[in-house]
C-alpha cells in the first residue's frame, strides 16, 4: 500500500455531517478509504456520504451513552469495526464560565469528552487484535491557549491530551497511534453565522492570527487524512495545532 493511501481502510467520523468533519470526510475519501459518515442530523450525513465512494451515514446521538454504545457495535456488526476513528464532533456555548451551569457542564462533557472515551473504548480493541489502528481526535486551539467565554468547552477538550497520550502509550506495541488536532480560527458555517450576528468579534480574532486570516477546513482534513496513513505510522501521542501560527509549541 502507498504510505500516503488509505485503500482497504475503513474510517469512522464523528459530526461527519457539515464543516471540518466533512471535508475530513472528503479527503479521507480521496485518498481511498471507505468513510462511516456519523451524526445526529442524519439527512446531513447521508447527503455526505452520497457525494462519496461506498459512504455510509450512520444517526447518533452522542449525548446518548447507549446511542453510542449502539453506534459501536453497528460498525463492529456490519464493518468488522474501524481502522480509523476521528472523533470530530463537539458542541460549544459561549459564556463566562461565572454565567455558566453544572446541567451545561454536563451537557458539553458527555458529548466533547465522554463520547470520544465511549468510542474509543469500543473499537480499539479490534484495531489492537489486527495491529493496525489510527484514533484521531479534534480538539481546539482554545484547549491549548484559552479563549474567552469557551471555559467549559475548552476544559472538555483539553481532556482529549490526556486520553490521547495516554492510548498512545498503551497501544503502541499494537500498531495503533493515537493524536490530537486542534484547529483555530476556521471558516465554517458556524464562523459565518458569528460574523454575521458580530462582525467585530471576528475581526478582533483575526488580528491574534498571525497570518491574519481564517483557516480552511480542507488545511485541517489534510493534516488528519496524513495521520491515518501509514507515512504517519510514527507519529503518536501528538498535539498538532492548524491555527495560523496562534500555537507555537
Amino acid at each position: 500500500m502507498d504510505g500516503v493511501r488509505l485503500d482497504g481502510r475503513t474510517a469512522l467520523v464523528t459530526g461527519g455531517a457539515g464543516g471540518i468533519g466533512a471535508a475530513i470526510c472528503r479527503t479521507i475519501a480521496e485518498r481511498g478509504a471507505r468513510v462511516l459518515v456519523a451524526d445526529i442530523d442524519i439527512a446531513a450525513a447521508e447527503r455526505t456520504a452520497r457525494a462519496l465512494p461506498d459512504a455510509v451515514a450512520l444517526h447518533v446521538d452522542l449525548d446518548d451513552q447507549l446511542d453510542v454504545a449502539a453506534l459501536g457495535d453497528a460498525v463492529t456488526s456490519r464493518f468488522g469495526g474501524v481502522d480509523i476513528l476521528v472523533n470530530n464532533a463537539g458542541v460549544s456555548t459561549v459564556q463566562r464560565f461565572t454565567e455558566s451551569d453544572p446541567d451545561t457542564w454536563d451537557r458539553m462533557w458527555r458529548i466533547n469528552l465522554r463520547a470520544p472515551m465511549l468510542l474509543s473504548r469500543l473499537l480499539l480493541p479490534a484495531m489492537a487484535e489486527r495491529g493496525w489502528g489510527r484514533l484521531i481526535y479534534i480538539s481546539t486551539d482554545g484547549a491549548r491557549a484559552g479563549a474567552g467565554g469557551e471555559s467549559v468547552y475548552a476544559a472538555c477538550k483539553a481532556g482529549l491530551f490526556g486520553l490521547a497520550k495516554t492510548l498512545a502509550r498503551e497501544a503502541a506495541r499494537d500498531g495503533v497511534t493515537s493524536n490530537v488536532v486542534c484547529p483555530g480560527l476556521i471558516d465554517t458555517p458556524m464562523l459565518q453565522q458569528v460574523r454575521s450576528a458580530q462582525p467585530g468579534m471576528v475581526d478582533t480574532l483575526l488580528r491574534a492570527v498571525p497570518m491574519r486570516r481564517a483557516g480552511q477546513v480542507e488545511e485541517v482534513a489534510h493534516l488528519v487524512a496524513h495521520l491515518a496513513t501509514e507515512a504517519a505510522a510514527y507519529t503518536t501521542g501528538q498535539t498538532i495545532s492548524v491555527s495560523g501560527g496562534v500555537t507555537m509549541v
